[in-house]
């Protein structure tokens, strides 16, 4: 959903831009340049609220419809069982009014007086009664736990999207507060709720980095990376830190994981000041091709 929103507002955004630049020839120019000049995101924290919004009323919505679906299927099965309870009566009467008849005939020829055939057929429709009844209680009984965990997971599933709600309010206070201390203790609410969050780690590591903490930010990412081994951010963070504790060699090696992960970082790499330390370092150089 947050991506389809944000393709909608890059729809409208390109085509206010077209509609400024009616030359077909500069238009292509014109967008490139608009693109480059943003300086922030096409959307909003109360956008993201929005889209959070619409997808718990949407889980909310499926979890109604899977009770009032399980509440259709209970109550065709109540109704198979009162037609099946229906059948086996009718049944046993008839075959009553048979036996009846049956041993009328047999007390003529003297088998057995009627009060014996009478005990035996009651006997009979005791037992066939029970058997019904013993296998249509455990039907229901079925169904009953069916229910119960069905309830369960709905209650876990609303656990869980208040859960998130939350999360996201938490990364959206860290990503408006700039101080360090601050967002730490906002990233450690953040694991507290979820503990293996590899995001809230390796940007703990980098608040931690910003008060001076290279060794805290190292033992943040290597957690991180034993939750989520192939972690560019983690690797990337780890240069970082490494640079700050001038061990340039570890520095350069995990710029080389972090590389291999993604071509990406390579920009970013370049303008970080926490990495300018190793510009001069002879094996950074190679890594990023620098010297001609």
């Amino acid at each position: 959903m947050p991506r389809l929103l944000i393709f909608c507002l890059s729809i409208v955004f390109f085509a206010s831009i077209q509609s400024a630049y009616g030359d077909p020839t500069n238009r292509q120019d014109s967008i490139e340049q608009e693109v480059e000049s943003l300086d922030k995101p096409l959307y909003s924290p109360f956008v993201e609220r929005y889209v959070l919004d619409e997808l718990k009323q949407l889980r909310i919505d499926l979890g109604t419809q899977k009770a009032e679906l399980i509440q259709q299927i209970v109550d065709r099965e109540l109704a198979s069982v009162d037609r099946a309870v229906a059948y086996a009566t009718d049944t046993i009467t008839y075959f009553f009014y048979l036996i009846a008849g049956a041993t009328s005939v047999l007390v003529l020829v003297g088998w057995s007086s009627i009060r014996d055939i009478k005990e035996r057929v009651h006997s009979l429709a005791d037992e066939e009664i029970s058997k019904l009844v013993k296998e249509y209680e455990q039907r229901l009984r079925d169904v009953e736990q069916q229910l119960n965990q069905e309830t369960k997971h709905i209650e876990h599933n609303r656990a869980e999207i208040e859960r998130t709600r939350e999360l996201q309010s938490l990364w959206l206070r860290a990503a408006q507060d700039h101080n360090p201390a601050n967002k730490i203790l906002i990233y450690d609410q953040i694991l507290k709720l979820r503990s293996n969050d590899c995001e809230a780690l390796t940007y703990k590591a980098d608040a931690v980095l910003e008060l001076g903490e290279p060794q805290w930010a190292a033992n943040l990412c290597h957690q991180a990376l034993i939750i989520e081994p192939d972690n560019c951010h983690a690797f990337y963070q780890l240069a970082c830190a490494y640079t700050a504790m001038k061990q340039y060699d570890e520095a350069v090696r995990y710029l080389g994981e972090t590389l291999s992960r993604s071509e990406t970082y390579r920009e970013d790499i370049l303008k970080e000041p926490a990495l300018q330390a190793l510009h001069d370092f002879n094996p950074f150089q190679k890594l990023l091709n620098l010297k001609e």
